[in-house]
C-alpha cells in the first residue's frame, strides 16, 4: 500500500469510527450471553489528528458508562495503521462528555495515559478493517483481582463493529474472562463523521487521487 492510500485508509477508518453503535439486536436474540451495550465514538478537536473520544455503556444504564477512554488512529513510521489506546486519569469527570462539545474541550493531554502493549493493529480490506491487539501479551487487565492479558480482536465496516476480547491467566495462557460464545456486534445507529471535517486543518476533507 502506497503512501496516499495509507493515508487514505487510516481517514476512512476514523471516519467509519466516528458515530454510534448499538448491539440490540444481538442481546434480544441472545440475553443470557450478551448485554445490551452501546459504543459511542466523537472527535476530540485539541487533541492530535484523528483523537477520539470513546465511551462504552450498558443500554439500562446509559448515563453511566463503564468505560471512558480516547483512541487515536496513526500511522506508524514503518506504514502499519495502529489504533492506540488512551486511559484517562480521571474518567468521571467526562461522563456525558461524548454529548457535550463544551466537556469535551477539557480534555487535554495530561488526562491521557497510553496504554503499553494495548494498541490495536489494522489492516485495511476492500470494503472493512481488520485487527487485533499487538503482539506479546503486554496488554494486562485485572480482574477481580487476578492478573490477566488481553486478547482483542477487531472488524468495521460502514454498517458494524464486530469486538471480542478475551482476558488470559498470563502464566497458563488459559482464558479465564471474556466472550466465549463469539464476538459483539454493534450495528451503526448514528453517523458523526461529519463533525470531522473541520478538524486538524482540513486533514479529513482531503481526497487524493
Amino acid at each position: 500500500m502506497g503512501e496516499h492510500q495509507q493515508a487514505d485508509a487510516l481517514n476512512q477508518l476514523t471516519r467509519w469510527l466516528c458515530g454510534s453503535f448499538d448491539n440490540r439486536q444481538q442481546a434480544f436474540d441472545n440475553p443470557p450471553l450478551y448485554a445490551h451495550i452501546r459504543v459511542r465514538y466523537r472527535p476530540i478537536a485539541q487533541l492530535e489528528p484523528r483523537s477520539l473520544l470513546i465511551e462504552q455503556a450498558y443500554a439500562i444504564t446509559p448515563k453511566e458508562p463503564y468505560r471512558v477512554r480516547v483512541v487515536r488512529p496513526t500511522l506508524t513510521a514503518d506504514g502499519v495503521i495502529t489504533v492506540l489506546n488512551f486511559s484517562m486519569s480521571e474518567p468521571e469527570r467526562f461522563f456525558g462528555a461524548i454529548d457535550d462539545p463544551e466537556q469535551r474541550r477539557q480534555i487535554t493531554p495530561g488526562d491521557l495515559t497510553l496504554l503499553e502493549g494495548c494498541s490495536t493493529i489494522i489492516e485495511a480490506h476492500q470494503d472493512h478493517f481488520s485487527g487485533q491487539v499487538e503482539p506479546g501479551c503486554r496488554c494486562r487487565v485485572s480482574r477481580k483481582g487476578r492478573a490477566s492479558y488481553v486478547v482483542s480482536t477487531f472488524r468495521l465496516d460502514q454498517h458494524r463493529m464486530e469486538t471480542m476480547d478475551r482476558g488470559h491467566d498470563p502464566i497458563s495462557h488459559a482464558q479465564i474472562w471474556g466472550s466465549l460464545p463469539g464476538p459483539f456486534i454493534f450495528e451503526r445507529v448514528e453517523d458523526c463523521s461529519d463533525e470531522l471535517l473541520p478538524l486538524w486543518g482540513g486533514l479529513m476533507q482531503r481526497t487524493r487521487p
